[in-house]
């Protein structure tokens, strides 16, 4: 014996079936517990919710997204600070730069005399300056004393670096004292 067909089934449920799909089901109990079982899912899918279209969520998309954007942002802040720091920091202690050589020492020392000879000139000596020019030159000359004095009290060996840096402080004090001397002679016609 053939069995009703699902859409025999479907066409008998909505009241358009053949007359022979009407007689089998009458006479078979497995076509009326599948017809049965169909009236069921129907029940329950009629039962279920009525589907609505899905709320607005712009909001909260768009809150999401500006989180991400501000969390990029403080990652690209904290590793550019990191950077400029880590920058900052090869340039002012310079770690690879090589030790100083006794050569530089030299001829940084070989410019400070050369300089000293220029201001113990005759032409250099007794010219007339103003009160402003000669509070410069005095204040240059206690600040080349006073890096003298710490010259004196350095190691030889031990802090060549350090010995360096006050002999170079030591020439550019130097340098700005002849150009007040030097600017004030030329302005003062010698």
């Amino acid at each position: 014996m053939t069995h009703c067909t699902m859409d025999d089934l479907l066409a008998l449920r909505a009241s358009e079936g053949s007359v022979w799909a009407r007689k089998h089901l009458e006479s078979c109990e497995v076509c009326r517990n599948e017809l049965e079982a169909l009236y069921q899912r129907v029940a329950q899918l009629k039962a279920l919710p009525p589907r609505s279209p899905a709320r607005d969520r712009w909001s909260e998309i768009r809150a999401s997204v500006v989180a991400t954007r501000a969390g990029r942002h403080r990652r690209w802040a904290a590793w550019s600070m990191a950077a400029a720091a880590a920058l900052a920091g090869v340039l002012v202690f310079n770690p690879f730069s090589p030790p100083p050589a006794s050569a530089d020492l030299a001829q940084v020392k070989a410019q400070s005399a050369a300089l000293e000879s220029q201001l113990q000139s005759p032409e250099a000596e007794g010219r007339v300056v103003t009160g402003r020019d000669a509070a410069v030159i005095a204040q240059l000359e206690d600040r080349i004393a006073q890096i003298d004095g710490e010259l004196a009290t350095q190691q030889a060996e031990e802090q060549m670096q350090a010995q360096l840096e006050l002999w170079q402080q030591r020439v550019n004090l130097m340098n700005q004292l002849v150009q007040v001397r030097v600017v004030r002679a030329s302005y003062v016609g010698l």
